[in-house]
């Protein structure tokens, strides 16, 4: 019971400071005061009036909406399609294939930000609309490949050989009867790569050249001054996350009571 008591408590003081400094955050964003300063002496929307009323924030505010719209789409098919190959395949080197796709998610965001900008550079895409998509493709896509991996090995395999056999072509099988069973994992894998995409920064530094995303801005902004208006958009970055989150979890929700009905 002690042992039990302890560890509740190590949890609790472990969720606590996690989450402290982001309801501290939160409240400054509705701070009336010039400067940062906690407790607020009054409660004012005047940072989220910064931010919307600026047209460089609102920009880049744009920018990271139809760059993580665009680069998560793009990472949604070839991840999925990749999750596929994995998936299903037997062939030599597969479990090598895997890993390679998902290096992105273990190895140093510096060291993938450093490889694509030699890449880009000689390619000629560095500082490009198309160069950035595919950076952020790059990193999108390896949650999707686990997200739809994990989903697709635990399908049955046998479905998809009875529509085999009763006359489906693979297009046929993959629209009427693979896709309809997975449309809950591709959606939280859409998710996934849309969040990681709209908070990427570090590699954006890197490859972006003259465009700017919200957090690119943020990090710049840091770097002259300690601009209160960042407390506003950190709030709102939480908030996506947040939204994010408890899309997932309603999916995942959702797809337990299916799940569970068909089991019956």
């Amino acid at each position: 019971m002690r042992a039990g008591s302890f560890a509740a408590a190590v949890a609790l003081a472990g969720l606590a400071f996690l989450l402290v400094p982001i309801v501290i955050t939160i409240v400054m964003s509705f701070s009336s005061a010039s400067s940062l300063q906690f407790p607020p002496p009054g409660f004012s929307l005047r940072w989220y009036e910064s931010f919307f009323g600026n047209p460089r924030w609102v920009e880049a505010l744009v920018t990271s909406a139809l760059l993580a719209l665009v680069s998560s789409v793009i990472a949604l098919v070839l991840g999925s399609l990749a999750a596929y190959g994995v998936a299903r395949g037997r062939f030599p080197g597969r479990g090598l294939l895997e890993a390679n796709f998902i290096a992105p998610m273990i190895l140093p965001a510096i060291v993938i930000a450093v490889a694509l900008y030699l890449f880009l550079a000689k390619v000629g895409l560095l500082g490009s609309a198309l160069g950035l998509v595919l950076a952020h493709v790059i990193l999108s896509a390896p949650f999707v490949i686990m997200v739809v991996g994990v989903a697709i090995r635990g399908f049955d395999q046998r479905i998809e050989q009875i529509a085999f056999t009763l006359g489906a072509s693979r297009r046929q099988m993959v629209l009427r009867v693979l896709l309809p069973n997975l449309l809950p994992s591709l959606a939280s894998a859409y998710i996934l790569a849309f969040v990681s995409s709209f908070d990427e920064v570090i590699v954006t530094l890197f490859v972006a050249g003259t465009y700017e995303t919200v957090p690119k801005r943020m990090f710049n902004e840091l770097v002259l001054e300690v601009n209160p208006t960042i407390t506003a958009i950190a709030t709102i970055m939480i908030g996506v996350s947040l939204l994010a989150t408890l899309l997932i979890a309603l999916i995942s929700g959702r797809r337990g009571v299916m799940g569970s009905m068909m089991g019956k």
